[in-house]
C-alpha cells in the first residue's frame, strides 16, 4: 500500500512466513514436529526535499512463534527496525535500529560483526543494531563510513570504514572499538568476547574471469588476539541457465601468551536457476578441526509476492558436539537429518 499525502509518501509492507520441520535428532520429551509462524509488518514514510535531498523513516516489528508439537518453544516479540534517515547526493545519515552489513563473503563471513545474515535462510532477514551511521560519497570511487553503536549493556562503541573502487578491484578498510566489559559474541562462529577490544579488517573483491575475494580481520583484547581470514572464489559454468559455483575457506587463529589454537572451515555452494521461477541451491560446509560436516539442499519457487521452499539438510547430531546437551538449542533446526517446508508471503 502506497499513499501520497501533502508531498509525503507513506507505504506499508510486510513479510509473513510459515514453516514445518522434522528431523531424526529429537531432544528428550520433545515432539519430532516443529512449526514456525512469523510476521514483520513495516511502515515507511518519505518526503522529498529540495536539491535532490530526501528525508525518510521506517518502523517494523517482528512477531515469531516456534512450536514443538502443541507446546510453545519460543515466542519473539521485538522491534525489528526503527530509524530516520537524511540523504543527498554526497551524504547519508541514519539513526535508530538498523542493519549494518559489509564485506564480500557469502557463507563464511569474517566481517559479520553487526549482522546475522545467513544465506541458508530463505527470508533473508537479519537482526539490527541501535546506531548512528554516516556515509559520505566524495567521489564515484570512494565511500567513507562512520558509526556509533549502543549495545545491550548501554555501552557506546564506534568505528568506521573506507571503501575504494578501482579497475583492479574493490577494497575495504574497517576499524571498530568496543569498550564493553560484558560477555558478547562476534560473528557467525559466535566467538566469545568478554573485555574491551579493537577490531581491524581489510577486504578485497575482484570480478574478472572468476570472482575472487578476501576478508582478513584481527580482534585484540587483553592478552588474547584472534585472527580470521576468509578466502573465496566463484565462477558461473556455461551449463543450462548457468550454474554458479562458489567456495570459501575460513581460518581462525587464537593466540595468547602461552598457547595458539586454530580452526579451519570450508564451504562449497552451487546455485542453478531453472527458468524464471525455480532455483536449486546446494551448500556443503566442513569443520576440519572437529571433523563435522553440514549439507543443505533447497528448492525454491519464487513468484511476485510469495515463494515456496523445500529444504533437506544433514548436520551433526547433538551427541557429536563436545558440549553438554543442556547447553545446546532445544530447536530441531541445525541438528541431524531434517526436512523443512517454508512458505513466504511478501506484500
Amino acid at each position: 500500500m502506497n499513499t501520497t499525502v501533502i508531498g509525503q509518501t507513506f507505504s506499508m509492507k510486510g513479510q509473513l512466513w510459515s514453516s514445518s520441520l522434522t528431523n531424526n535428532d529429537i531432544p528428550d520429551g520433545q515432539s519430532s514436529f516443529e512449526s514456525t509462524l512469523g510476521y514483520i509488518p513495516t511502515f515507511s514514510l518519505s518526503k522529498n526535499l529540495t536539491n535532490k535531498q530526501l528525508f525518510d523513516m521506517e518502523w517494523s516489528y517482528r512477531l515469531e512463534r516456534v512450536y514443538a508439537g502443541n507446546a510453545l518453544l519460543n515466542d519473539k516479540k521485538k522491534h525489528h527496525r526503527y530509524w530516520v534517515r537524511y540523504s543527498s547526493e554526497k551524504l547519508e545519515a541514519r539513526l535508530g535500529l538498523q542493519k549494518i552489513i559489509f564485506g564480500p563473503s557469502m557463507v563464511l563471513r569474517s566481517l559479520s560483526w553487526f549482522d546475522t545474515i545467513d544465506v541458508k535462510d530463505p527470508t533473508g532477514q537479519t537482526d539490527g543494531v541501535e546506531a548512528f551511521r554516516l556515509r559520505w560519497f566524495p567521489s564515484n570511487t570512494l565511500t567513507v563510513w562512520s558509526w556509533a553503536i549502543l549495545n545491550d549493556q548501554d555501552t557506546l562503541s564506534y568505528g568506521g570504514r573506507t571503501e575504494l573502487s578501482t579497475n583492479k578491484g574493490e577494497w575495504g578498510f574497517t576499524f571498530h572499538h568496543d569498550p564493553s566489559k560484558s560477555l558478547q559474541t562476534i560473528g557467525q562462529m559466535e566467538i566469545p568476547i568478554f573485555s574491551p577490544q579493537n577490531r581491524l579488517a581489510i577486504d578485497y573483491r575482484y570480478d574478472g574471469y572468476i570472482g575472487f575475494w578476501n576478508e582478513s580481520t584481527r580482534i585484540q583484547f587483553d592478552d588474547l588476539e584472534i585472527g580470521m581470514i576468509t578466502i573465496g572464489a566463484d565462477y558461473t559454468l556455461p551449463v543450462a541457465n548457468g550454474i554458479l559455483v562458489m567456495t570459501e575457506s575460513m581460518h581462525i587463529t587464537s593466540k595468547t601468551n602461552d598457547s595458539t589454537s586454530t580452526q579451519l572451515y570450508t564451504a562449497f555452494m552451487a546455485s542453478l536457476p531453472v527458468g524464471m521461477i525455480h532455483q536449486f541451491m546446494f551448500i556443503s560446509q566442513i569443520d576440519w578441526e572437529e571433523n563435522l560436516n553440514y549439507h543443505y539442499l533447497r528448492w525454491s519457487a519464487t513468484y511476485d509476492r510469495y515463494s515456496l521452499n523445500l529444504i533437506v539438510s544433514t548436520s551433526p547430531k547433538r551427541a557429536d558436539y563436545n558440549l553438554p546437551e543442556q547447553s545446546l538449542s532445544r530447536s530441531l533446526a541445525g541438528f541431524g537429518t531434517g526436512l523443512q517446508i517454508m512458505f513466504i508471503y511478501n506484500h
